[in-house]
């Protein structure tokens, strides 16, 4: 072969090579997962990190023809965070959507860039009611804090809990849950005796807990963030609330499933709503629940669901635009979209981009020697109370 045949095969199988890259590139589907792996919310990120991974695992990497790939970042939930990983992810790394999400102010920081850069933000966390409303190109697969305080309150109305303190942490979550709660359960004649807003970071609820138990109420609603559950029950054992018949109502953060199990036993009669529970009896979420557990040694919680459920938006919003990636196209495939969920059926709200779900309320109790939310009854089909009224 002379030299300029052999720089010409060269050339040649440098174009096919560069080709073949482009065509590869192009049939790679990515998704920017946003997550805190470190920090005050790192449960979070674990078990959503975690979901994900068993979801793709079932479900394989290969979806409408394109191989789809994970690609997870950690925020440490800091918003500033948040905003720059989700820059690089869209600019850098060419995704097709960003996902995660732990707490309502990362979500609020990237939702300007979804909007700019017309890519679809599937919240799986963060459940304060106005995320979706901040961009349209932000669908939520969690739950909103509303939907569980006004249920909450409607039970506690009904069952012999006439005055109440409500002690949530002080950020956008948890003045949705206070303002939905109080305002329910005042107009069905309940009283609201204090209102007690305790710092998201690093918390002490000791001096809050005896400001509610000097109030005398039947019960303290209370909300905070999924990972701080832990820390809060033991105070209120500490402070001797339980002996003092001081009940916890309020939505299922405070008795997450992830950390229920050290609570201990003073948490047992706990009533709480909210949209999952690891007992949750169905075929579905005991075929889940037993292989998230097989494949991390830990129990889901509903944070894990939220992540679970957005992998399927993900995947099914692909099969219907035959793996385009156009972010309108996307979008427009994940309204309306309904399928049955470990957590029971669900829907994507086409009107609000928001999550449409069961609502449970739910006891502690002790189950073969373990503690578990058992639910007692259902409210079908809740939408964002918030947004229904609109």
């Amino acid at each position: 072969m002379s030299c300029k045949e052999f720089l010409r095969t060269l050339l040649l199988a440098g174009a096919a090579a560069l080709l073949s890259q482009a065509v590869s590139a192009q049939d790679v589907v990515k998704v920017g997962l946003i997550l805190p792996m470190t920090g005050q919310q790192a449960s979070t990120g674990k078990q959503i990190e975690a979901a994900v991974k068993l979801y793709v695992q079932q479900h394989g990497t290969n979806v409408a023809g394109k191989k789809l790939e994970v690609i997870v970042k950690d925020d440490a939930a800091v918003p500033d965070n948040t905003k720059r990983l989700a820059q690089e992810l869209i600019v850098n790394d060419k995704v097709a959507v960003i996902a995660g999400f732990g707490v309502t102010p990362a979500a609020l920081a990237a939702a300007p860039l979804a909007t700019q850069a017309k890519v679809p933000e599937v919240v799986m966390a963060a459940g304060t009611s106005i995320i979706t409303e901040r961009s349209p190109y932000i669908v939520r697969t969690s739950f909103t804090l509303p939907q569980s305080s006004v249920i909450i309150a409607d039970w506690a109305a009904k069952n012999n809990v006439g005055k109440v303190v409500t002690l949530v942490s002080d950020y956008a979550p948890g003045a949705d849950a206070e303002k939905s709660f109080s305002e329910r359960f005042k107009a069905a004649g309940g009283q609201v005796l204090e209102q007690l807003k305790v710092p998201l970071a690093n918390p002490d609820f000791a001096p809050f807990l005896q400001r509610a138990a000097d109030a005398k109420p039947d019960a303290i609603f209370v909300f905070v963030p999924s990972g701080q559950g832990g820390t809060f029950m033991k105070q209120y054992v500490e402070r001797g609330l339980d002996r003092a018949g001081i009940k916890i109502i309020g939505p299922g953060d405070v008795t997450d499933d992830d950390l229920l199990p050290a609570m201990g036993d003073a948490v047992i009669g706990t009533v709480t709503a909210h949209l999952y529970s690891a007992d949750h009896q169905s075929a579905k979420n005991k075929e889940f629940v037993e292989a998230f557990k097989k494949a991390n040694g830990f129990r889901p919680n509903f944070m894990a669901v939220g992540g679970y459920d957005g992998m399927h938006l993900i995947y099914e919003a692909l099969k219907k635009t035959g793996g385009k990636t156009d972010g309108d196209a996307l979008i427009e495939a994940m309204k309306g979209l309904k399928w049955e969920s470990p957590r029971g059926p669900i829907a994507i709200d086409p009107e609000t981009r928001d999550i449409v779900q069961n609502i449970y309320i739910r006891k502690v109790e002790k189950k073969n020697g373990e503690l578990y939310n058992v639910e007692f009854a259902t409210f079908e089909a809740v939408k964002d109370p918030g947004k229904a009224k609109k």
